[in-house]
């Protein structure tokens, strides 16, 4: 096969900021068929993790990694398949399963820059096999900073590299065993041309004057701790809005409780165990009973008796909870009300949110970029919200600073939040 690279050279690599050249037409793509060295095999063993321990640790340059997990198939976020590419150590896919400690594999890569597609949904899992990148390249978050509309790694990579990625297998269960060989093909693409988008989303944000930018960003991907279990995670039922009284939403507290451990236990997708929408309906219902229950619309006629019961016992415990022991309506305030109270609440601070919010809208478009990564609408609106005493640019750079805004994106915005609170709509 053709190396990428000089494929890549012999295309137009495309962005869509002024300036840029159009994209190749969709036909003109090469469809990405096979690795280049052919299908690796799965390394599954002790003595065959030595071997790429050693491959990696010999190989130069920066790191593509990849990991496959089984949402909506099994509980957690697990890694069921992990694959590298690198320069001089080809390309290794890992069945973490059966090697869970990739320690060693973290050691021999040292400081080398990792090279991943949305980074963030990776790390986590990544981060339980003890692998910790040192440095890294997200390459949907470098093609969001460089403007590109779409950002996933078919289109991306059809975008800049010319090649055709096949996506068909991106939703399988992953915890499936032994893997299928066109999963196996599949997932060895993933990460057979990461380096080289990496390469061309580099030159093209260093040709818009971003690469400073992506850095920033960057490091602080590499350098936040992992995410915390969510507070109250049960309000995030699908649904829940519809769930009014305090004792009812004690119900779909004690129902998703329940469900989670179930789904624990038995190693499944919560909504694999009961779908959100039967439990916002035994919610809403508080049946009396199991036939009532089961009478309930996604609740079925199949469930086992035995299990019929356990969720009628978490619908009794909600039910004889004294008062003091049913959950708040609503979860507890970490930031400002919902932007749609202000106008009641403070009609200063939502006219300083509506001018805010067309100052950074206007400033992403001039710079050819979303709003939400040139900065996070959560730190505008509390800003807007609670702006500093001194709400000047220097006021407002040491609020934004201060609640975790990167310095380019303070010096960006900092100035046209400044001129937008002064002159509010």
């Amino acid at each position: 096969m053709t190396d990428a690279r000089e494929r890549r050279d012999e295309k137009t690599s495309t962005s869509p900021a002024p300036g840029a050249e159009p994209a190749p037409p969709a036909s003109s793509a090469v469809p990405l068929l096979e690795p280049r060295e052919g299908i690796p095999p799965v390394t599954a063993d002790p003595a065959a993790l030595d071997r790429v321990v050693a491959a990696f640790a010999g190989g130069t340059g920066p790191v593509a990694v990849d990991a496959e997990r089984a949402s909506g198939y099994r509980y957690g976020q697990r890694a069921y398949l992990v694959q590298l590419r690198r320069q001089g150590s080809g390309t290794a896919l890992i069945d973490p399963v059966a090697c869970p400690d990739l320690t060693s594999l973290n050691a021999a890569l040292g400081d080398a820059e990792w090279v991943l597609h949305a980074a963030n949904q990776d790390l986590p899992c990544l981060d339980e096999l003890g692998l910790h990148p040192a440095r890294l390249f997200d390459t949907e978050l470098a093609g969001r900073l460089a403007g590109f509309a779409k950002v996933g790694l078919g289109t991306m990579v059809e975008q800049v590299l010319g090649f055709l990625l096949e996506k068909g297998h991106s939703a399988v269960d992953w915890s499936t065993r032994p893997l299928p060989e066109p999963w196996l093909r599949y997932a060895a693409l993933d990460v057979e041309l990461l380096v080289d988008l990496r390469d061309a989303l580099e030159d093209e944000l260093g040709r818009q004057g971003k690469l400073e930018w992506a850095h920033q960003e960057f490091a602080s991907i590499a350098l936040a701790p992992p995410p915390a279990r969510r507070t109250d995670p049960w309000r995030r039922t699908s649904g829940v809005h519809k769930v009014r009284r305090r004792r009812q939403l004690a119900a779909v507290r004690e129902l998703w409780n329940t469900r989670d451990r179930i789904a624990r236990q038995r190693d499944l997708s919560p909504g694999r165990v009961l779908p959100d929408a039967a439990i916002i309906a035994a919610a809403q219902a508080m049946p009396k009973d199991t036939a009532a229950l089961q009478a309930l619309p996604g609740w079925g006629q199949r469930m086992p008796r035995g299990r019929l019961e356990q969720w009628q016992g978490a619908v009794e415990r909600a039910r004889m909870l004294p008062e003091a022991g049913l959950p708040p309506a609503t979860a507890a305030p970490t930031g400002p009300p919902p932007p749609r109270s202000w106008s009641e609440k403070d009609p200063q601070a939502a006219a300083r949110l509506a001018a805010a919010k067309a100052a950074v809208a206007a400033l992403a478009e001039e710079r050819h970029l979303p709003a939400e990564n040139l900065i996070a609408p959560d730190l505008v609106r509390r800003v807007a919200w609670a702006p500093p005493a001194s709400a000047n640019g220097a006021g407002i750079a040491e609020a934004l600073d201060t609640l975790g805004a990167r310095q380019w994106q303070v010096q960006l915005v900092a100035p046209v939040l400044a001129q937008a609170f002064t002159s509010p709509a």
